[in-house]
């Protein structure tokens, strides 16, 4: 497979040799506009892409199984996890280019009001005490099963029989955001994060395995250096393909140029012996030069 897809790349390369990934002309060329000198390369962008789960404990999580019968996080987590990788050409003249990474985003799983503030509850003005954590955590938990019967008697006709349409939609987004935030309270808030990573990779001939970074659930990507992390490879394996034997000259013409043909290696990205993501690009370093027959002049 490998070798079909390297010989209709070096077939078609006549039409098209500007935007063919797989041949470049090497050495120096004569044209109309002087000398070009040309060492085709090639570089490769790893994108790497992480989430970020953060979960921020109540301030009454721990009766949340006392008043409301469900567990709760007792304490603040954070867990890194790779969900994703993508391999691709740094060249934009090439059908194979690596776009620019995606920009990070934030999703709150659970979200009343802010981000990084837990709700009030509205205080008592009639009452300047300040009532224990129990007693304030039990309050809460009432205010939640109250609105869920408001929510029930408006859905069901019981109460407000002229509340309907656009404002009974109203009413009821109004309690559920009132719900949320006291739920809150009990059960945290989760926000998860994702964000994405370049790392630009310089293949060697001699060398198909480059260590891209390291990765830690704890602290997510980390420098190659700190060993704390498990190693997020980037493994090259060339197919060893033979080149099209059509585009080579005959050993005794001499109107021939260079061309260097890439080979179609395989490129992985690996993770604590998890595989993120697999193309087959062409790499000139595994490749071989060519001299191709010049044209005939008319």
């Amino acid at each position: 497979m490998k070798a079909q897809l390297l010989a209709l790349a070096l077939l078609v390369c006549g039409a098209a040799a500007a935007q063919n990934p797989y041949i470049a002309v090497q050495g120096a060329v004569e044209s109309a506009d002087g000398i070009t000198v040309s060492n085709p390369r090639t570089i490769l962008a790893v994108d790497v892409t992480v989430e970020r789960d953060l979960t921020l404990c109540g301030p009454y999580a721990r009766y949340a199984q006392k008043f409301l019968g469900v567990r709760a996080p007792l304490s603040d987590r954070t867990v890194w996890s790779i969900t994703g990788a993508r391999i691709a050409l740094l060249d934009g003249a090439t059908y194979l280019n690596a776009a620019a990474p995606a920009a990070p985003e934030t999703r709150v799983v659970s979200h009343a009001g802010s981000d990084e503030e837990f709700a009030r509850l509205q205080p008592d003005k009639t009452d300047m005490s300040t009532p224990a954590l129990e007693d304030a955590a039990r309050d809460a938990a009432n205010r939640i099963y109250s609105l869920r019967r408001h929510r029930l008697e408006l859905i069901t006709g019981e109460a407000g029989e002229n509340v309907f349409g656009e404002g009974l939609n109203a009413a009821l987004r109004e309690i559920d955001r009132l719900e949320q935030a006291y739920l809150e309270l009990f059960l945290g808030k989760r926000v998860v994060s994702t964000s994405t990573r370049r790392y630009v990779v310089y293949p060697q001939a001699d060398k198909q395995q480059y260590i891209l970074c390291r990765f830690s659930a704890a602290s997510g990507l980390l420098p190659d250096t700190d060993l704390s992390g498990d190693i997020v490879l980037l493994q090259i394996e060339p197919s060893g393909a033979p080149v099209a034997a059509a585009i080579e000259a005959p050993a005794k013409e001499k109107r021939v140029f260079q061309c260097r043909v890439a080979d179609p290696a395989t490129c992985t990205v690996l993770c604590g012996g998890r595989e993120y993501a697999r193309s087959v690009l062409p790499v000139f370093e595994f490749g071989r030069t060519v001299n191709v027959l010049l044209p005939a002049a008319r």
